[in-house]
């Protein structure tokens, strides 16, 4: 079995021993036992955190180089005007935590160059899509969801801590000094 114990830049594909397909779910681990796509059994000794993405290069430890594909699976494509809508879209999936593949153009047989957004299938998802005026296709395509922001080896969860520390210190000097004038007052009668 092939330890794969690193990331590495891309290299040339004469460099490349095999291919390893995963769907997203895969991807997001760090520890995994898998057949690579030409029968290579391997093993994934990787730092938690950053996701696998399509492209991506791991190294095992005798130097043999493995790329990452991502997988088709079954997703839903919702797509929109882009701008405003695109936006509002994007607002509301996002207030729902599920990740979300972004991206604009590319429909089949068609010159529209509207946006689109991509998410695992899901009911209320869909239909909250469509309400937004966003036209829900089910397909199999590859998902490789944003990111996000503040997404750091590790980290992955840190903007709520940071957003609510912002928005807590701020606040909390506007209380205090309400409060300390209302004291005042209150004593000089």
């Amino acid at each position: 079995m092939l330890e794969m114990t690193q990331r590495i830049a891309p290299v040339e594909k004469a460099e490349v021993l095999d291919t390893l397909t995963l769907p997203y779910e895969l991807r997001i681990r760090g520890r995994l036992r898998a057949t690579t796509d030409n029968g290579h059994d391997i093993g994934l000794f990787l730092d938690r955190g950053p996701v696998l993405r399509e492209g991506d290069h791991l190294m095992a430890k005798g130097g043999e180089i493995v790329r990452i594909r991502a997988a088709d699976e079954p997703v839903v494509t919702a797509r929109i005007e882009s701008g405003l809508p695109m936006a509002r879209l994007c607002y509301h999936l996002g207030n729902r935590h599920v990740s979300l593949q972004i991206g604009s153009g590319g429909a089949i047989g068609s010159d529209d160059q509207g946006s689109w957004v991509r998410f695992p299938p899901d009911h209320v998802l869909e239909e909250l899509a469509e309400r937004l005026g966003a036209t829900v296709v089910h397909h199999q395509a590859p998902f490789d969801p944003e990111p996000g922001a503040y997404a750091q080896a590790g980290q992955g969860h840190s903007h709520g801590h940071n957003h609510g520390h912002g928005h807590g210190h701020s606040h909390s000097h506007g209380h205090s000094h309400d409060h300390d004038h209302g004291h005042a007052h209150g004593h000089h009668h």
